[in-house]
């Protein structure tokens, strides 16, 4: 009896592991037409950031503003990304030291090469001046070319002014 249990077991197993195989083969196998092609020959961008959101563990903003920084490359595009984070989101932007002390971890800060990904694309990252006074950070807090500005209200409002589309997140 021990048998045909450990036998029926075993079918059981195999039977679930290939629906599900073939569940994962079909998913795969969907193509994709684009319908509407875009191509941006001149843009300049300004992220306003001032939200942390998350998909999972990630920041949203990562995944989208790392998404228009490939586009902008893979199409040639000319123009500028300016990302300015202020409130919650601000950590983001912080070194290792400053980022454990201000999440009270020992982790570092685990967004900080996706940041400095962008800066390598391109992207001008800034922090909001207000923010870093608001929580006594200073320059030697930050990630290596985060720049700061005074604030990131009538920062987001200047680039506005000289023709930036916004993006909020």
């Amino acid at each position: 009896m021990c048998k045909n249990r450990s036998l029926l077991a075993l079918l059981l197993t195999c039977l679930f592991t290939s629906v599900n195989l073939a569940r994962g083969q079909d998913r795969a196998e969907h193509p994709l037409h684009v319908d509407i092609p875009v191509k941006l020959a001149k843009a300049n961008v300004v992220f306003d950031i001032g939200h942390a959101v998350y998909l999972g563990d990630m920041p949203f903003v990562i995944g989208d503003l790392t998404l228009l920084a490939d586009d902008y490359r893979n199409g040639n595009t000319i123009g500028q990304i300016i990302a300015v984070l202020h409130g919650d989101a601000a950590y983001f932007v912080l070194n290792d030291d400053a980022y454990n002390i201000n999440r009270h971890v020992a982790t570092g800060n685990p967004y900080g090469k996706l940041i400095a990904g962008w800066m390598k694309q391109g992207v001008q990252v800034e922090l909001c001046g207000a923010t870093a006074k608001a929580n006594h950070w200073g320059n030697a807090d930050l990630l290596s070319g985060v720049t700061v500005d005074t604030d990131a209200m009538i920062r987001v409002t200047q680039l506005e002014q000289q023709g930036y589309t916004l993006i909020y997140q």
